[in-house]
């Protein structure tokens, strides 16, 4: 019996109440059915007796007739409707509480197959609006510790708060069952504490999934051969791609704005390597031009062996094994 009672008792509140309203109810249904048959001709009308009553709601329809069976619906009244209005009381806190609980980052993510994005940032910011605005159906686990609530009312982002390298972090993001991460820089550290945090956070992922892919963001480049040692599948080093914008931007000929144009490119187009078709094999690259630009695709670059080359001259041939860089759209 003492067993009985402790597995009652570790059955979560909202389920033990449910359980227990049904008991009662039920139970109340059967005592009325017994005492009175005729005006609670089946077991199923007493339950449903007990349920109107219980709730409050009195339709009506079966009313007890005789002295115990008005007794009956007194105790069930004195019981039942607090019971009943207990167990609804309940459910509303554990509502709220629920949905103040996932915007503190305090719940569990329970999804599989998910993006898991750490640090809150500018640049965190606008990937999550890019992704919403070319319509990506993709689940997103935010993990960051320095947001005290998660402000943004999107559904497909679940907040995460803590350290990326917290074991319990890690597990709360349900990284196991996730396809990726991306670790972003903090940029309220100096550059060094910043990439240090980052290598971190990625032998910590590491550890948890070997498997996981990571796509890491370095400040230094003196770093990026640690964060790669680390496990970081992709290393992007944010503060070379912004100096080469700066130095095509003071020094640019012409009215073309390098960082406005590479924007708008990298935001409805995509690089990746396509192995040469076995029809263009032996043909000159002009061919390939030609037929990728029938598929609003671009070739920038070609890739034979380790060495990829962006001066395309069109007698070029291809060969067997070659892959092309092609530019093509982002959603296609």
């Amino acid at each position: 019996m003492q067993s009985l009672v402790r597995l009652y008792f570790q059955v979560p509140l909202f389920l033990r109440l449910l359980g227990t309203v049904f008991v009662m109810m039920t139970f109340f249904g059967m005592i009325i059915h017994l005492i009175e048959p005729t005006s609670f001709p089946t077991l199923f009308d007493g339950v449903w007796w007990a349920f109107v009553t219980g709730a409050t709601v009195g339709y009506g329809d079966y009313v007890p007739l005789s002295a115990l069976g008005k007794i009956t619906a007194i105790m069930l009244i004195l019981t039942g409707g607090g019971l009943v209005t207990f167990y609804m009381a309940t459910l509303a806190a554990s509502t709220v509480k629920h949905e103040e609980a996932l915007v503190r980052g305090q719940v569990n993510f329970r999804g599989s197959n998910h993006l898991v994005i750490i640090g809150w940032n500018e640049r965190t910011r606008q990937l999550i609006d890019m992704m919403g605005f070319q319509g990506i159906q993709e689940r997103i686990v935010l993990i960051d510790r320095t947001m005290h609530e998660f402000y943004r009312n999107l559904s497909y982002v679940h907040f995460i708060k803590g350290d990326a390298t917290d074991e319990d972090i890690l597990i709360k993001a349900n990284l196991c069952e996730a396809r990726m991460a991306v670790i972003t820089a903090d940029p309220s550290k100096r550059e060094e504490q910043s990439d240090q945090s980052v290598i971190h956070q990625t032998v910590a992922l590491k550890g948890h999934q070997p498997e996981l892919f990571i796509i890491a963001e370095v400040l230094t480049d003196r770093q990026r051969i640690n964060a790669e040692r680390a496990g970081a599948n992709t290393v992007i080093r944010s503060n070379d791609f912004m100096s080469s914008l700066f130095f095509h931007e003071l020094y640019r000929n012409d009215p073309v704005q390098p960082f406005e144009l590479l924007l708008d490119l990298l935001t409805t187009r995509q690089f990746h390597e396509e192995k040469v078709p076995e029809n263009l094999e032996g043909q000159p690259i002009i061919q390939a031009l030609e037929y990728f630009l029938k598929k609003s695709c671009q070739i920038i670059g070609i890739k034979k062996g380790k060495e990829v080359s962006f001066d395309l001259d069109g007698d070029m041939k291809l060969e067997k094994g070659d892959y092309l860089i092609v530019f093509s759209p982002l959603r296609q």
